[in-house]
C-alpha cells in the first residue's frame, strides 16, 4: 500500500469516526408518522396541527420509533443544538406515547393522578433510562437557556403551540424554532392578541416568565408591529383538551 493510499484510508477513518460521534438519530420513521397523521384542523374554534391518535396507535412505524428513542446513546450528542433537537423530539414523542398508553382521554392531564400529575409520571425510555416529561423540560431543556423551546415542546393540548410537521434537527434548529415562535405569536386565539395598547398572551409567558425576560424584547423580535407603549398580560384562555382525536 502506498503512503498516499494509507493516508487516504486514515483520513476516511477519521471522518467516519467524527461523523459517528456527532450523529443524531435517524428521525425518518418519526417524520413519516407526522406526515401521515398530523393535519391542519379546527377544534373548538382553535386552528392547529391536529394529531390522529387513533390511526397513529396502529401505525407499524410507531414501535420502532419509540425503540430507537430508547436505545439511542446520549453520548452521541456532542453539541448544544444536537441536544436541544433530540430532547425536543423526545418530549413530543413521549407526550404522544402517554396519550396512546391511556386512551381514551379528553386531556393528557387525565392520565395523571392527584398526587402524581402526568408531568411527573414515567413517560418512557430515552437513552436507556426511564424519564418524565418534567425531567426533560425542567432538568434538561430549560437549563440550556433557549426560551423558544416553549414553542416547540407540545403537551398534547389545544392551546399548546402547534406540533411541528417535521422532526427537529441540529442543522436546521434555529430556523425551526424561529418558525414555531413566529407562528405561535401570530395566532390571536392562543398565542398573542392585540387589543389597542394591550397585548394579551398565552399563559405560557406567565408560567415561564423568567425564561423570556425581558419579555418585550423577546416578543418584538418576532412581532415588530407591537405597539410601542404596549402593556402585556399573559391571560389568554388555555384549553387543555387533546390536540387531536
Amino acid at each position: 500500500m502506498t503512503k498516499a493510499l494509507a493516508a487516504w484510508f486514515a483520513l476516511c477513518g477519521l471522518l467516519l469516526s467524527t461523523a459517528a460521534l456527532a450523529a443524531e438519530p435517524d428521525w425518518s420513521d418519526y417524520a413519516g408518522l407526522l406526515q401521515r397523521h398530523l393535519k391542519p384542523k379546527m377544534i373548538k374554534g382553535i386552528t392547529l396541527n391536529a394529531l390522529d391518535y387513533r390511526a397513529m396507535a396502529h401505525d407499524p412505524a410507531l414501535p420502532g420509533t419509540m425503540e430507537a428513542l430508547s436505545h439511542f446513546s446520549l453520548a452521541n450528542l456532542t453539541t448544544r443544538e444536537e441536544k436541544l433537537a433530540f430532547f425536543i423530539n423526545a418530549y413530543n414523542l413521549l407526550a404522544i406515547k402517554i396519550v396512546l398508553d391511556h386512551r381514551p382521554l379528553e386531556s393528557i392531564k387525565d392520565a395523571g393522578y392527584l398526587l402524581t400529575p402526568v408531568w411527573k409520571m414515567e413517560a418512557g425510555s430515552v437513552g436507556g433510562q426511564m424519564v418524565t416529561l418534567h425531567h426533560i423540560e425542567h432538568e434538561v431543556l430549560r437549563p440550556m437557556g433557549e426560551p423558544r423551546i416553549h414553542m416547540a415542546i407540545v403537551c398534547a393540548s389545544l392551546s399548546c403551540p402547534n406540533l411541528s410537521p417535521e422532526p427537529y434537527t441540529a442543522a436546521r434548529l434555529d430556523d425551526q424554532l424561529s418558525r414555531q415562535t413566529r407562528e405561535f405569536l401570530n395566532d390571536p386565539v392562543k398565542g398573542l392578541r392585540i387589543n389597542g395598547h394591550q397585548v394579551r398572551l398565552s399563559r405560557i409567558f406567565s408560567w415561564f416568565e423568567e425564561d423570556f425576560a425581558p419579555l418585550p424584547d423577546f416578543l418584538r423580535r418576532y412581532r415588530p408591529d407591537l405597539p410601542q407603549n404596549a402593556s402585556f398580560k399573559a391571560d389568554l384562555p388555555y384549553d387543555w383538551s387533546l390536540n387531536g382525536e
